[in-house]
Parts: C-alpha cells; sequence; structure tokens
C-alpha cells in the first residue's frame, strides 16, 4: 500500500474530522446527520492516520510529492 496523501491533505482532512467531531459534542448535529457525518469523520481521521486514500488509488491520483510518477 503505496502513501498517496501529502501533509496538507492529512492535515485538512483531520481538520474536517474534528471540526465534525466538536460539532456532535455540541449538539449541533444528531441523530442520522450524526451517524453519517460521524461516519465520515472515521473516514477521514483513519485515512490522514494511514497516509493512503483508496479512492486516489482508484483514480490514479497521489498528493504525496514522494510518489509523483516520473514521465
Amino acid at each position: 500500500m503505496k502513501k498517496n496523501l501529502g501533509m496538507t491533505d492529512k492535515i485538512i482532512r483531520g481538520t474536517i474530522a474534528a471540526i465534525i467531531v466538536v460539532m456532535y459534542f455540541a449538539d449541533i448535529i444528531s441523530g442520522t446527520v450524526a451517524i453519517v457525518f460521524g461516519s465520515i469523520a472515521a473516514i477521514l481521521f483513519i485515512t490522514s492516520l494511514i497516509s493512503f486514500c483508496p479512492m486516489y488509488s482508484i483514480f490514479g491520483h497521489s498528493s504525496s510529492r514522494y510518489n509523483k510518477s516520473k514521465t
């Protein structure tokens, strides 16, 4: 599994996940919306931790400066 997330991408994903968590604990979101957003936050957080996004690999994209293909 090649790493395909750059530092900026990881920071953005982590920030979005943290905002969703804060919104949940501040009772801004609840119910089904909280479950959906919570799932999205978990996915964003996990992908930022492991530096790999499956959707990026499907489309052949990489935001990591070390995995840029040399053409």
